[in-house]
């Protein structure tokens, strides 16, 4: 298929992101359809003309209107929602996600969607602690990453269009890896961070903390304002290996600790040094 301003495209979850992917393309003329079971949700996207059409139903007329259909809902209703419906896309039709787990779905969909149907799953690379459509935002993707996870099923047509989407959705970085590499790239720059912050919340009692707190604890903390039901879903999918940089982090951490327990100067001095030359790979990316 080709992505032009003919392509209906329709957005299976209005929530934060699929709101904001919502809103960000129907800003560039792209007619775009909302599918919810919040029916608040369809009125809100409609009433802002976030969307042209959206239904809490996913019926034959409304499902075969569109060329591009993006997931942004669980993993686990991804598979469910195809198993159900695929009936009802047009052929050729083009689908895609936003989910930030890959390996745990996406070979056991392909295996189930009809033959005229390709999947390529994508991950945006932001988001923020506000959810629900109310907060969607076109801007939350200018400038961050996003990540394509094709398999050996997927055409370069397809994994172009998917690419091709992050551009105009205004990412400055569109990177290509496969669903287990990007899995364990996920457990480390995303899944164990959480994990991180959402101990440190909870590892003493915060009550008045609030008073004496500066900006390194908010920005460290920053996420640990978090989705429940969503994180813990995703930590349990990709559990291996995020377990696995867990075990890293607890490593380093524990070796820091050594240090200081025994008064060991340069070896801490040592490491801070090791962490600084890393944190400016990532200044020189953003800056780029």
């Amino acid at each position: 298929m080709k992505l032009d301003k003919n392509t209906k495209i329709l957005i299976i979850g209005l929530g934060l992101i699929g709101g904001s992917y919502a809103k960000s393309l129907s800003s560039k003329g792209y007619f775009v359809g909302g599918l919810d079971t919040d029916r608040k949700a369809v009125d809100y996207a409609l009433k802002n003309n976030i969307i042209k059409q959206g239904d809490t139903i996913p019926s034959a007329d409304f499902i075969g209107l569109f060329d591009l259909i993006i997931f942004a809902v669980y993993p686990h209703t991804i598979l469910d929602w195809i198993e159900k419906n695929q009936q009802f896309i047009k052929p050729n039709t083009l689908i895609s996600d936003v989910t930030g787990i890959k390996s745990c779905f996406i070979y056991d969909l392909q295996k189930i969607l009809r033959q005229d149907l390709e999947f390529v799953g994508a991950h945006p690379m932001a988001g923020r602690e506000s959810s629900g459509i109310e907060n969607a935002d076109a801007g939350i993707f200018v400038g961050a990453n996003y990540i394509v996870t094709p398999t050996e099923k997927n055409t370069e047509d397809a994994i172009s269009v998917c690419k091709e989407l992050g551009e105009i959705l205004g990412f400055s970085s569109i990177s290509v890896l496969s669903p287990e590499k990007h899995d364990e790239m996920i457990g480390f720059l995303s899944q164990l961070t959480h994990t991180i912050a959402v101990s440190l919340m909870t590892c003493r009692d915060m009550e008045g903390m609030a008073e004496y707190s500066g900006d390194s604890f908010r920005d460290l903390t920053r996420i640990a304002k978090i989705n429940d039901e969503m994180w813990s879903e995703l930590f349990l999918l990709n559990k291996d290996k995020l377990l696995s940089q867990m075990d890293l982090f607890k490593n380093s951490f524990d070796k820091l600790y050594n240090h200081i327990k025994n008064g060991e100067c340069e070896k801490i001095r040592e490491i801070m040094r090791l962490s600084t030359k890393e944190r400016e790979l990532f200044d020189k990316v953003k800056g780029e």
